[in-house]
């Protein structure tokens, strides 16, 4: 019966450190765990003492591990509307979508007049069929805005979705997409994201080959993860 009551604490410790009004400092998160965890060994031989202290220490536990993820995470966000940022950077993901297509880069370089951020990643649609392969060194000119926040009260929270991807702004591209020669060798993480976006493309068009239409769409998006093709009638009716 213990393990419930344990993983519930640690949620708890999650659940305050998502409700206080400003964010902690990681080192005192740490003292106040490492402390937590010293009192519930002292009274490990007093059953009382003992459940309150790994009481306090699982949500200890918690609230470090969310601050802690925090920290990992944290990255600049565009903060305004930039309308022709130049854009340098390694494509990471790539979309096929009904109408365009969306790719999301790791920015090398990244200026605009009156921008001072240093985005980590961004997203921009381009035109249908433009989008380069994953693992390509691009650069473009692109209309950025800061990340989408919710429509709607209760509404889905793109921007919030979005910065746990570590992606600071979003918009489209501008004219052409130049592949340029990369500045540095790809990193391993991108060679192996390229290698299994090639892997899905290979058995998206031969299982689209055999099923043409939406048939073909939701195979596919069953077994590789594209549900891009799927036409939107479809979507909503799913």
């Amino acid at each position: 019966m213990r393990v419930p009551w344990l993983a519930i604490g640690f949620g708890c410790g999650i659940l305050i450190y998502f409700n206080i009004d400003q964010e902690p400092a990681l080192w005192a998160t740490i003292v106040l765990f490492v402390t937590a965890v010293a009192a519930t060994v002292l009274c490990r031989h007093r059953p009382v003492g003992f459940t309150i202290a790994l009481s306090i220490a699982v949500i200890a536990a918690g609230f470090v591990a969310a601050t802690l993820k925090a920290v990992l995470i944290a990255h600049p966000v565009l903060p305004k509307p930039v309308w022709n940022a130049d854009v340098a950077g390694y494509v990471e993901i790539r979309e096929e979508r009904e109408r365009s297509d969306r790719i999301t880069l790791r920015v090398e370089r990244i200026s605009a007049e009156r921008m001072n951020e240093r985005l980590e990643r961004v997203r921009v649609s381009v035109r249908k069929g433009t989008a380069p392969a994953v693992g390509s060194f691009v650069e473009l000119k692109a209309r950025l805005s800061p990340p989408l926040e919710p429509l709607r009260p209760g509404g889905y929270d793109f921007a919030r979705d979005m910065y746990f991807q570590r992606i600071g702004a979003s918009g489209f591209a501008l004219g052409r997409i130049r592949t340029a020669q990369s500045p540095e060798s790809p990193t391993l993480r991108l060679r192996y994201a390229a290698a299994v976006d090639g892997i899905r493309e290979a058995i998206d068009k031969r299982i689209r080959a055999v099923l043409p239409g939406d048939r073909g769409s939701i195979a596919s998006a069953l077994i590789t993860g594209k549900r891009d093709p799927i036409s939107t009638q479809v979507n909503e009716a799913m």
